[in-house]
């Protein structure tokens, strides 16, 4: 299909965009495209305006908090970039493997960590990575400034006219993974899961298997002082209700409550091997 007709404008300033987003009715930002632009051709989404925020450097860069707890990730920082970041690789390896596994070369070097985890009704990587790190999203908004923990992003749309910022990820030095199977034609995970192994039990999230991104703190609870061999690993995911796992493309749920648990397993098991190095 072809564009319906909208108006485009690059602001100059975060502020500026702000004031067109939530001032202009059907404004969207543009940053990657990736999502966005597809939606508007086929005509699952529609935009009066684009405010194009991709060079707006306030939302770039990757770097420590001032306390040097988290890592920043600006919203408009790729997923090439996250993927081979070495203070990410060291720090969130759960994110640089999820940015990995997006899609292709060219959908890495234009897609933004931000659009990722905004893209609403598609299960892609990075929230679940997100997810498991126990990261918090920075908006920005009419009303001001805010953060956002990236399960409550997960489980609905940012409020209306605010832009994501950047992504603050506490640091975990190498106890961490992502495993995904993908469908082979989209690119999207089938199934995916991140772990992060921290002195309280472990964190694990999946997606793709499920409606959206989610926590899954049962298996947490049953996994929490080990083992974490791939006995128990499944053990516990057949204890999590089989309508949990959403079956499509040909799959079961109960495929699915097995695949989610192998990957789970192996991502645990990669994690411990990173932290006994």
């Amino acid at each position: 299909m072809i564009l319906a007709e909208f108006d485009y404008v690059r602001p100059a300033g975060l502020d500026e965009a702000l004031a067109l987003l939530s001032g202009t009715r059907g404004a969207k930002a543009l940053a990657g495209g990736q999502s966005l632009l597809p939606d508007l051709r086929s005509g699952a989404d529609r935009a009066g305006l684009l405010v194009d925020i991709r060079r707006l450097a306030e939302l770039r860069g990757i770097g420590r908090t001032t306390d040097g707890t988290r890592l920043r990730i600006g919203a408009l920082t790729t997923l090439a970039e996250l993927a081979t970041d070495p203070l990410v690789l060291a720090e969130a390896p759960e994110l640089a493997a999820a940015a990995r596994a997006n899609g292709d070369p060219q959908v890495r070097n234009l897609g933004t960590i931000g659009g990722n985890l905004l893209a609403a009704g598609r299960a892609t990587d990075l929230p679940v990575a997100a997810l498991a790190a126990d990261a918090v999203a920075e908006l920005a908004g009419p009303d001001g400034r805010s953060t956002v923990p990236a399960e409550e992003l997960a489980a609905g749309p940012a409020p209306a006219g605010s832009v994501l910022t950047a992504l603050l990820v506490p640091a975990a030095g190498p106890a961490a993974a992502f495993e995904k199977t993908a469908d082979r034609a989209t690119r999207y995970p089938v199934c995916a899961t991140a772990v992060r192994i921290t002195p309280g039990g472990p964190r694990i999230a999946v997606t793709g298997a499920t409606s959206r991104a989610l926590r899954l703190r049962g298996v947490e609870d049953r996994l929490r002082g080990g083992p974490y061999g791939t006995d128990a690993v499944l053990a516990a995911f057949r204890a999590e209700p089989r309508e949990l796992f959403v079956p499509g493309r040909g799959t079961s749920a109960e495929y699915l409550g097995h695949l989610v648990g192998v990957l789970t397993a192996r991502a645990l098991h990669r994690a411990e091997q990173a932290l006994a190095r």
